[in-house]
């Protein structure tokens, strides 16, 4: 089974390879608009099932594939008393995320999608609970300054300069860095694919 990813980031790329598995990236274009009053999840799924169908459609532009192919999408967002916060659109605006996030607990959620050539779509999505230590405004200033916070939802990368950000987390790390690994890898031996039998052979 030939595995797509239906993502540019770098950091989804990074986790798979981390994972030993052979993928090849197509994305799409859909409407990733966020409502406040949306139900964190719902949303969350909803945007992953998107983006999955569009990359299906691609694909289905293209010449018949003799492997079957198994499209896997993701989407992140984090939450801050019920309100969803996405990508910020300017430094401004990553400035005032991250003086809301300050000395605060906030739900960072991750789902994925699973969309075979044939069969149905598997959803599934993880919450981690991510408390920020107190920040300065200088400090939020410099962290804006290096431009980090500009592609990652609630302005911030944990897996980077935002590291010195975070004074604990409860859950799976992987779901903040934009992919929970191990659910994923449980999803994917439904389809036949085992990462961790993969690699012990190899």
């Amino acid at each position: 089974m030939q595995l797509i990813l239906g993502s540019q980031s770098p950091r989804r790329r990074e986790l798979l390879e981390r994972m030993g598995l052979s993928f090849r990236v197509l994305t799409a274009e859909i409407d990733e608009t966020k409502y406040e009053t949306e139900d964190p999840v719902d949303s969350v799924c909803r945007i992953c099932r998107a983006k999955a169908e569009a990359v299906a459609a691609a694909l289905a532009a293209e010449p018949p594939s003799a492997e079957e192919r198994l499209v896997l999408t993701a989407d992140t967002i984090v939450v801050l008393d019920g309100r969803i916060m996405g990508k910020p659109h300017d430094p401004a605006e990553a400035r005032a995320m991250l003086t809301a996030l300050s000395g605060r607990e906030h739900a960072v959620y991750t789902a994925f999608t699973l969309l075979p050539d044939s069969g149905a779509p598997l959803t599934r999505c993880e919450k981690t609970l991510v408390r920020f230590r107190p920040l300065s405004a200088a400090e939020i200033a410099a962290y804006v300054d290096t431009g980090e916070p500009m592609d990652k939802a609630g302005a911030y990368g944990i897996q980077n300069l935002g590291a010195m950000l975070v004074a604990s987390i409860q859950g799976d790390y992987f779901t903040v860095m934009g992919l929970p690994v191990c659910r994923l890898a449980l999803a994917l031996k439904g389809f036949g694919i085992d990462p961790l039998e993969k690699t012990m052979k190899e």
